[in-house]
C-alpha cells in the first residue's frame, strides 16, 4: 500500500479544482444583490434584508432530484440542459404557494469526476435559476468510485423562497365556481421516465434514438430530454400584478389526479374537461407504448399539464392573458364545484 495516495483510491482533486473553476462565471452569472461573498465558501450566503418590509414572512422551501431522466442523457450524451430540470422540479413546487425562490443549492454524485461534463451540468442549473430569478449560492460535487459505475451520476436540488403569510396562495382560497388553467408543459417533464424507458426508449437502438422522430417532426431525443418548464415568474408576474389567483398545483409524479386534489380544500371537486387541451406528441407516443388506459395515464404522466391555475371565473380573461403574455399556451381544463357530501376530501373528477 506504499505510496497510495487519494487518485490511486478514484478520487481526483485536481479535476475537482478544475471544476469548480469552470463553473465559477456560470455560477456568478445567477446571483442577485442579496447574494454575499462568491463561489467556494463553506456556506452559502443570503442577505434576508428584502423580508423587512414583509408583514409576516414565511419562508417555503423544496427539494427535488431529476430521477431516471438522467440515465436518457447519459445514453444520448447531452448534459447541458438536465440541470434546468433540477431548478424547475424545485422552484415549481414552491412557487404554487405563491414564493418567490431566493436561492438554490445542488449535489452532484459522479462515479468519476470530469470538469467538462461537470460544467455542463451546472450551466444547466445556473440557466435554470436564471429563469426562475434565484441565485446558486452553493452546491457540492462528490466522486463515488466503488459505488456507482464510472459514468453514472445522480443530482439533487434544494431551494428556499419567501411570501408573505397574507398573501399566500392554497385551499383556504379556493371556492365553489372558481376555474381551473392549465398551463402547458413542455413535454414529459421530469417524472414517469423509469416506464418511458422500459415501454418506450429501451425498446429503440441506440441509433434509431438518436435519429428518428414523432409524428410531429421532432426528434425522439430531443423530446425526451426537453427540460421542464419552469413557471415561476409567470405566476409571479400575475401575483405582482394582483390578479386573484387562488391556488395552483404543480402536475409532476401522480399527474393531474393526485397534485390537483392536494390544493382544493374539503367539500369542494375539481370537474376537469378531458380533450380540453393538446397533448404532446411525445407523450402520445408514451401512451401508446405503456398500453396504460386514461386513468392510469392520467395519475403517472403530465398528459401535456405542467401548473394548474386556479382563479375566480370573474378574472378569466384578465388572468389568462396575464399567462400568455409571459409565454405559456394556456387552456380553460375546468371548474370548482361542490362535493356531494361536505365533509369529504376534495377530488378530481374527468368529464
Amino acid at each position: 500500500m506504499a505510496g497510495l495516495d487519494y487518485k490511486d483510491a478514484g478520487v481526483d482533486i485536481d479535476e475537482g479544482a478544475r471544476a469548480v473553476d469552470a463553473i465559477r462565471e456560470a455560477v456568478r452569472s445567477t446571483y442577485t444583490p442579496e447574494v454575499i461573498g462568491d463561489i467556494g465558501g463553506f456556506g452559502g450566503l443570503f442577505s434576508a434584508a428584502a423580508f423587512k418590509d414583509m408583514l409576516d414572512p414565511i419562508l417555503v422551501s423544496g427539494t427535488d432530484g431529476v430521477g431516471t431522466k438522467l440515465e436518457l442523457a447519459r445514453r444520448i450524451g447531452k448534459h447541458d440542459s438536465i440541470g434546468i430540470d433540477l431548478v424547475a422540479m424545485c422552484v415549481n413546487d414552491i412557487v404554487v404557494s405563491g414564493a418567490k425562490p431566493l436561492f438554490f443549492l445542488d449535489y452532484l454524485a459522479v462515479g468519476k469526476l470530469d470538469a467538462t461534463f461537470a460544467t455542463d451540468v451546472v450551466k444547466g442549473i445556473s440557466e435554470g435559476c436564471r429563469q426562475a430569478g434565484c441565485a446558486l449560492i452553493g452546491g457540492e460535487m462528490a466522486e463515488h468510485p466503488g459505488v456507482m459505475e464510472l459514468d453514472a451520476y445522480d443530482l439533487s436540488g434544494f431551494c428556499v423562497g419567501v411570501v408573505d403569510r397574507p398573501k399566500m396562495l392554497g385551499p383556504q382560497r379556493v371556492e365553489a365556481g372558481d376555474i381551473v388553467l392549465g398551463l402547458a408543459s413542455s413535454g414529459l417533464h421530469s417524472n414517469g421516465y423509469s416506464l418511458v424507458r422500459k415501454a418506450y426508449t429501451d425498446t429503440l437502438s441506440d441509433t434509431d434514438l438518436n435519429t428518428r422522430r414523432l409524428p410531429d417532426g421532432v426528434e425522439i431525443k430531443k423530446a425526451v430530454l426537453e427540460p421542464t418548464r419552469i413557471y415561476v415568474r409567470s405566476i409571479l408576474d400575475a401575483l405582482e400584478a394582483e390578479l386573484p389567483i387562488k391556488a395552483c398545483a404543480h402536475i409532476t409524479g401522480g399527474g393531474i389526479t393526485e397534485n390537483l386534489n392536494r390544493v382544493l380544500p374539503q367539500g369542494l371537486d375539481a370537474l376537469i374537461t378531458l380533450g380540453s387541451w393538446e397533448v404532446p406528441a411525445i407523450i402520445q407516443e408514451v401512451a401508446k407504448a405503456t398500453k396504460l388506459d386514461d386513468h392510469e395515464l392520467l395519475r403517472t404522466f403530465n398528459m401535456g399539464i405542467g401548473m394548474a391555475v386556479i382563479c375566480a371565473s370573474e378574472a378569466l380573461a384578465e388572468v389568462t392573458e396575464s399567462l400568455l403574455g409571459s409565454g405559456n399556451q394556456v387552456f380553460l381544463i375546468g371548474e370548482i364545484v361542490a362535493a356531494e357530501m361536505e365533509d369529504i376530501e376534495g377530488r378530481v373528477i374527468y368529464c
